[in-house]
């Protein structure tokens, strides 16, 4: 039966469409959809194709491998054609099966005839390359191209180290080597680690790294990459004697100094190529490198060459794919979660997509900066891939599949969980509510820093006891931790009367402490101990402090902008005023003073370092004596330090201080200090 015009005119239709993503994938290093996507494409017209011949058009891809090599490389004439094979996607044992008894078939083989041997190895996910060798010397390097035509990549190629350049033993006088060029994942995420520090651009992925990385016009680009090679075949051959296996064949490129993935078996039949397509996909995760799918091969060279090839492909090799890693979805909407710190996380909830065996609806965008960096709209075709086959990502948008409806997304300047202001430190790509100790999201971990030993110090209020506080919702700010009577908490899991009783003791003991402590306890943004301490000291007093704009802030020691800007903004977010109301009310005091107009005592106005071990002092001990006599501690040795009291074991900071000639006292020393009048003299 004829083809209908609309049959005709869709082969025509995928017939353009699938040369344009060859030219992205394969000439361009930009692939425009995920492999999946593009399996189904080439199978609509595979299809069409053997149901209608006529419309099997000289030029179709489905006569050829790729795309034609780019202009700027010369071409390299392959004699022996690099073709592809073909690929397997069902998932199940049947795809073993089927392929074993295709070949059967081909070899004319009955129920009663022997197994077939097989060799099986993995399909990595990287760059096709040919390497020639002319008596055991590298002379050549070559991309695949289309198959019959690759790219002359020499220079580059000599970069990658897993490469020799010399083979090793008795080399023939002419042997083309076929593998994989690829980046391992280790290697991938390290180089895009120091490209982030540098503020360089960041590869997408290993396998676009690996592709683009050997089709670069500077070679010296490509040896900063960490590539790596395995081979998996040969092409041409002259001078050697070719052994009868193609497992034997990757021994003998092993023993010729040539790695070879030790993943790989042979076996018997159908159920040998089953087991081992089941073993790697338990350790796919666990693999240094990606991989997508296991190959079959016959392992008989005389079998192969019996089998031979039909159109694009060799009849003795099979691709059995695993599911597929990236899929193509719809982004639906961009919603925001916010973290137990506060952090406001953009997720993207898409259109149920199958990806890597599983069903993605969500992925994270990590940030505001990611999601303009990645040029992703609200309603764009979006490229999900299951990075490390775990986490879902966007890998990007498909910007020529718009229309028009799509929209930007904007960051909220209000916290979608409880309205206060959203707010985005300028060193920082993460926006943060502001209302820590109002917010929900933030409950559980504004409680447990509030009772925390350095700061409020609720005895036996832990993680689980929050954990049923917060769920139960017994308690949904600090200030009402003081409002809990022995009744509400016995009724809680593993929370005795008793237990109860020693849990409110603790809290009211709580309601008596100091105005460093209570800074503390509030969670500020960029606020510790040390800074809680001094800004205590230099204002006295918290209404002082909460109505302190940035600049007066800054006059406070070791208070820069951003430290400043981030206690600003808690303080003049009205749900932290009404929290810190609600704790006054409940009887949480502390003695205040005067705002400092110049700090007494007999360390006044000098800074210390601690470091090493003290005899009998501990640090924090220590730190609270000098703080007491009205000095200063520090983390860190500088110009502006007056004192290093020095311990046992003392490190670099010691080190440093004696660099630059500061003063070095032991203990001993420190007591004497602190024992001293404002005159010098001993009291």
């Amino acid at each position: 039966m004829a083809a209908t015009p609309e049959q005709a005119r869709r082969a025509a239709q995928l017939r353009a469409e699938i040369e344009r993503h060859n030219r992205a994938y394969y000439e361009l290093d930009a692939p425009t959809i995920p492999d999946a996507e593009y399996d189904r494409l080439f199978r609509e017209l595979q299809a069409l194709e053997h149901e209608h011949p006529e419309l099997l058009a000289p030029d179709s891809p489905t006569r050829r491998v790729g795309g034609a090599p780019l202009a700027h490389f010369k071409p390299v004439r392959h004699l022996v054609p690099m073709l592809s094979i073909r690929t397997e996607t069902d998932t199940e044992d049947s795809g073993a099966f089927n392929f074993d008894a295709r070949v059967r078939r081909e070899l004319g083989l009955g129920d009663g005839d022997p197994p077939v041997e097989y060799a099986a190895e993995l399909k990595f996910d990287g760059l096709a390359i040919s390497l020639r060798y002319e008596n055991g010397i590298l002379v050549r390097g070559a991309t695949r191209g289309d198959g019959e035509t690759g790219e002359d990549v020499t220079q580059n190629v000599r970069t990658v180290r897993a490469i020799p350049l010399r083979l090793l033993g008795d080399a023939p006088a002419l042997l083309e080597v076929r593998g994989e060029i690829h980046m391992r994942r280790d290697d991938f995420e390290a180089f895009n680690a120091r490209a982030l520090a540098a503020g360089e651009k960041t590869l997408v992925n290993p396998r676009n790294g690996a592709a683009g990385s050997i089709r670069q016009l500077d070679p010296a680009v490509t040896r900063k990459r960490p590539l790596s090679f395995f081979a998996y075949g040969i092409g041409e051959v002259d001078g050697w004697t070719l052994p009868p296996t193609h497992s034997a064949l990757l021994d003998a490129l092993v023993d010729r100094g040539l790695p070879v993935c030790v993943e790989r078996m042979v076996g018997q039949g159908a159920a040998a190529l089953a087991a081992f397509h089941r073993k790697v996909a338990d350790k796919r995760m666990s693999l240094p490198f990606d991989i997508d799918g296991v190959v079959y091969k016959v392992n008989s060279l005389a079998l192969q060459a019996r089998l031979g090839f039909v159109s694009r492909e060799p009849r003795w090799a099979v691709a059995h794919k695993y599911p597929a890693q990236e899929a193509l979805t719809q982004l639906i909407e961009i919603e925001i979660q916010v973290g137990r710190t506060g952090a406001l996380t953009p997720v993207a909830r898409l259109a149920p997509v199958f990806v890597g065996g599983v069903t993605v609806t969500n992925a994270t965008l990590h940030n505001e900066d990611e999601i303009r960096r990645k040029d992703l709209r609200i309603g764009d075709s979006v490229i999900v891939r299951r990075a490390g086959d775990v986490i879902p990502e966007v890998v990007g948008a498909v910007a020529d599949r718009r229309t028009g409806s799509e929209r930007e997304f904007v960051m909220p300047s209000r916290c979608p969980v409880c309205g206060s202001h959203a707010v985005r430190a300028a060193d920082e790509a993460v926006t943060r509510c502001s209302g820590g100790l109002f917010c929900p999201a933030q409950r559980k971990q504004a409680l447990l820093h509030f009772a925390s030993r350095r700061a409020m110090d609720v005895e036996g209020l832990g993680d689980k006891l929050v954990d049923q506080l917060v769920d139960n919702a017994v308690v949904g700010t600090p200030a009402d931790l003081y409002k809990l009577g022995v009744l509400a908490l016995a009724t809680l899991e593993r929370m005795a009367e008793k237990s109860a009783s020693n849990l409110i003791g603790a809290i009211e003991a709580s309601k008596h402490s100091t105005l460093a402590r209570f800074v503390y306890a509030l969670g500020i943004r960029n606020v510790g101990e040390k800074t809680a301490r001094d800004l205590a000291r230099h204002f006295g007093s918290l209404d002082r402090l909460m109505s302190a704009d940035p600049a007066r802030l800054r006059q406070v020691p070791d208070v820069g902008p951003i430290v400043a800007s981030s206690i600003a903004q808690f303080f003049a977010e009205p749900h932290n005023r009404e929290v810190i109301e609600q704790l006054r009310a409940a009887g949480v005091q502390w003695e205040e003073g005067a705002a400092e107009a110049g700090v007494s005592g007999r360390l006044a106005g000098r800074r210390f370092v601690l470091t090493g071990t003290l005899p009998t002092l501990s640090r924090d001990a220590a730190g609270a004596l000098i703080e007491a006599a009205g000095g200063m501690v520090s983390g860190s040795v500088s110009k502006k330090t007056d004192y290093v009291v020095a311990g046992s074991e003392a490190g670099s900071k010691l080190e440093k201080a004696q660099q630059l000639g500061i003063r070095i006292v032991d203990e001993a020393g420190l007591m004497a200090l602190l024992d001293r009048d404002d005159s010098g003299e001993s009291s």
